[in-house]
């Protein structure tokens, strides 16, 4: 449930700046100027998108020679990209590829897609992604699926191809190309087809799917949303072999969500999810193989999900071919407590258990499993392995047989992603919080150290305070450097692997970004304070202008998302162009943010503190922060409000209803209202199953607490969300109306978990603004 706000949609309308006195110097301190006066930030800056500064390429790679750095780009700075190629040797940048009908917009995709657009998180139009066609020969290829078909542009021709056509009614879902290039794998009518590009000849590789209830090859709901898990198949290393997923959601009950604001009835204004709630069965996962020239379907001996599980492998949550064709699988049990990673014999599907993770609170997935090259003498066969057993996620080496050989690095701090790995020059590439929690930088570590002397500790390879993404080339020579931070937008350097050292600018913009001096956005100011326990919690201040509202204390909004998984203050340039918090600084108002216990890139002390405890912990160190504001007097005390959206919108309900002498009002988005009515993987991960401790989920639910109440809140949410349907908000009201407590209610009958339309979000900002100017 890692939804936080939203802005990548449309570009906003067209901005307008009133004349006003603004433009002159303030003389007279003693009388500051209300927000009346200086009219000078439209609320349509709030959903603008991209918002200023993020317009930089996304979806960076090299071409298979290194001689390219491919990437998405918007040309006129809008969310419709094209594909752009940067050359290394000239330095000039050049379009790749550009929809012959446009590309992508919301109006032509397929049901199918706009489901995982949503588990996605995505907003971008026109070309959303590509990949390289990878062959032995010279020729340059990409490949870009589109919602009319799969296209393919060589880059010595300048008309693309569309080799296979797709249409809404019969989409071509998840294509990708073999690691040799010449086939490509696809999803229709749920079985998996290959296309062999070389002959045009398709072939259907899986059959026996029914209908929404048996699928091959597509991740199933809980896999997309909440495992990260976005495929359900996987090409091996050698191209000859497709593992697949078999999904049977046939036993789980259809939950149905009415169009209601459709002014047709019938099966067009309904939908039926499969949508397993805490304590219910989960959907039965199966692992086929099959090769790609046809033929049988070798099933691996596990089976997860279904009503017969005992607990113990009930998602699969990873899938890795290694060398040799060895086919690996990760498996967690229920509880989360309990990780196997298994390797299977694809010829018979027998199963060896090659690794077991064991902890209390939870595990947390990763994809830093890593396989080693066989060809390379050194520990061949092996693989390099992410645990957390330390309380921190860090490396480690393990031999084929699943022997941990020990750590590659070590200390008070978390591994995030892998970048790459060197075997030859015995070293690893990977992005951590080395250098603090609020920070990203890439590192290098020896890949084999000697472990009878202390480890050495990571060498630092970017330079910069802030956020660093990066993209290693094949031949472990240079890498691409996206960076950003709190005083600079994101900028896109050419470094050195060597040292970190830059070679040459791929993408930069001035510091002066198009309306931040019109808007007179400022960073806002990191500070640390202290939960109730000792424990350091960071957080974030956007301060009025002084010269324009007086010294504080200032009326004062939390900002608030809180839940697992997801990090709200950090040195990144998005808290400086979070235009909500922005918009309410203009007004005079106070905006803070607080990474309580229980959020992300502090290790798993810090996340596992609200383990049974979701609305509990999390709510009291907001309360603390709103504590700290008052005794630092920047905070009117009596004139504290709340705002957050999906877990944030929980735990701003929460908050409200738990501390009502402190908290005035809140904003309550597409909010949990009780962890009963939410999914399995996500809820019992933090929460257990409800039948273990009922009283456990009563005292976390939102209605448990409504009789307290004093505050103003405001409900918003869209009746057709999949994700927390619109049946949270609809109880939370029967508790409402039960307890005789007042409330405002805000619809989007056509929206789901995030207002996407430009319109249904500017409507949205107008109603909230006039909802915090009135209660705040």
């Amino acid at each position: 449930m890692q939804s936080v706000d939203d802005s990548d949609e449309k570009k906003s309308l067209k901005r307008l700046r009133s004349p006003s006195s603004c433009d002159m110097p303030v003389t007279d301190t003693t009388a500051p100027r209300t927000v009346d006066d200086c009219i000078f930030f439209p609320l349509e800056e709030i959903v603008q998108s991209p918002v200023p500064g993020y317009v930089a390429p996304t979806a960076i790679t090299f071409s298979p020679d290194d001689s390219l750095v491919t990437y998405l780009l918007s040309p006129d700075q809008s969310l419709s990209r094209n594909v752009f190629a940067f050359d290394l040797h000239t330095g000039k940048q050049e379009l790749l590829f550009s929809p012959p009908d446009g590309g992508l917009d919301e109006s032509n995709i397929s049901p199918e897609e706009k489901l995982r657009r949503e588990r996605l998180r995505e907003r971008g139009l026109g070309v959303t992604r590509y990949e390289w066609v990878k062959t032995g020969s010279k020729k340059k290829a990409i490949m870009v699926p589109l919602p009319v078909g799969i296209y393919f542009q060589d880059l010595c021709c300048s008309k693309p191809e569309l080799k296979l056509s797709s249409s809404p009614l019969s989409p071509v879902i998840d294509p990708h190309l073999s690691l040799d290039g010449t086939m490509i794998a696809y999803v229709r009518d749920n079985e998996l087809h290959v296309m062999n590009l070389l002959s045009n000849e398709q072939k259907q590789l899986t059959h026996g799917a029914k209908g929404d209830t048996v699928t091959h090859g597509l991740a199933e709901y809980i896999a997309q949303e909440e495992m990260d898990r976005k495929f359900g198949y996987w090409w091996s290393l050698d191209s000859k072999y497709i593992a697949f997923t078999q999904v049977d959601s046939s036993e789980i009950p259809l939950f149905r969500i009415m169009h209601q604001g459709k002014s047709s009835v019938g099966s067009e204004a309904q939908e039926d999810h499969a949508y397993p709630f805490a304590g219910a069965s989960n959907v039965k996962v199966r692992l086929g193989v099959v090769s790609v020239a046809g033929g049988p379907i070798t099933w691996m001996d596990l089976l997860c999900g279904g009503t017969n599980q005992l607990y113990e492998e009930e998602y699969l949550a990873r899938v890795n071919w290694m060398h040799g064709n060895i086919l690996t699988a990760q498996v967690l049990n229920r509880s989360h407590t309990k990780l196997k990673v298994l390797k299977f014999d694809i010829k018979t599907g027998q199963r060896k258990i090659v690794l077991v993770e064991e902890v209390d609170s939870w595990i947390n997935l990763h994809d830093c499993f890593t396989p080693l090259d066989k060809c390379v003498p050194k520990y061949s066969g092996g693989f390099i392995w992410a645990s957390e057993k330390t309380g921190f996620r860090h490396l480690y080496l393990h031999n084929t047989n699943g022997n941990c050989l020990g750590p590659i690095t070590e200390g008070n701090w978390m591994v995030e992603q892998m970048a790459g790995v060197n075997e030859v020059s015995g070293l690893v590439y990977f992005t951590g919080t080395l250098d603090g929690p609020l920070e990203s930088h890439l590192y290098c570590a020896k890949l084999y150290p000697d472990w009878n002397l202390p480890l050495e500790g990571p060498v630092k390879l970017t330079h910069g305070s802030g956020k660093h993404v990066a993209v290693l080339d094949h031949n472990m020579q240079k890498f691409v450097d996206f960076h950003d931070s709190l005083d600079s937008p994101p900028k896109i350097l050419i470094c050195s692997l060597l040292d970190g050292s830059v070679i040459m600018p791929l993408y930069e913009q001035p510091l002066i970004v198009p309306g931040l001096k019109r808007l007179q956005l400022e960073p806002p100011k990191l500070v640390q304070i202290q939960a109730n326990d000792g424990t350091v919690l960071h957080g974030a201040l956007y301060k009025p202008d002084e010269t324009k509202f007086g010294p504080p204390p200032y009326k004062t909004l939390i900002s608030v998302y809180g839940g697992p998984s997801v990090q709200l203050v950090c040195n990144s340039w998005i808290n400086t162009v979070d235009m909500r918090a922005q918009y309410l600084r203009s007004k005079g108002i106070l905006v803070w943010k607080l990474d309580n216990r229980g959020t992300a890139r502090r290790g798993l002390k810090f996340e596992a503190a609200i383990k049974y405890n979701a609305g509990q912990v999390d709510a009291e160190d907001q309360l603390t922060g709103a504590e700290w504001l008052m005794k630092q007097g920047l905070a009117k005390p009596g004139h504290i409000g709340l705002y957050g959206w999906s877990y944030g919108g929980y735990l701003s309900a929460m908050t409200l209803a738990s501390f009502p002498e402190v908290f005035k009002c809140a904003v309550s988005g597409a909010p949990v209202t009780s962890w009963d009515g939410y999914d399995t993987f996500y809820t019992e991960k933090y929460m257990g199953l409800p039948s273990e401790d009922p009283v456990r989920y009563e005292n976390s639910s939102v209605m448990h607490h409504v009789h307290k109440m004093k505050g103003k809140l405001l409900l918003v949410h869209g009746m057709i969300d999949e994700n927390v349907h619109f049946r949270h908000t609809a109880r939370l009201i029967n508790a409402l109306v039960a307890a005789r407590k007042p409330y405002e209610i805000l619809i989007f009958p056509d929206e789901r978990h995030m207002p996407r339309s430009h319109r249904d979000r500017i409507y949205m900002e107008e109603r909230i603004w006039e909802f915090i100017e009135r209660t705040l």
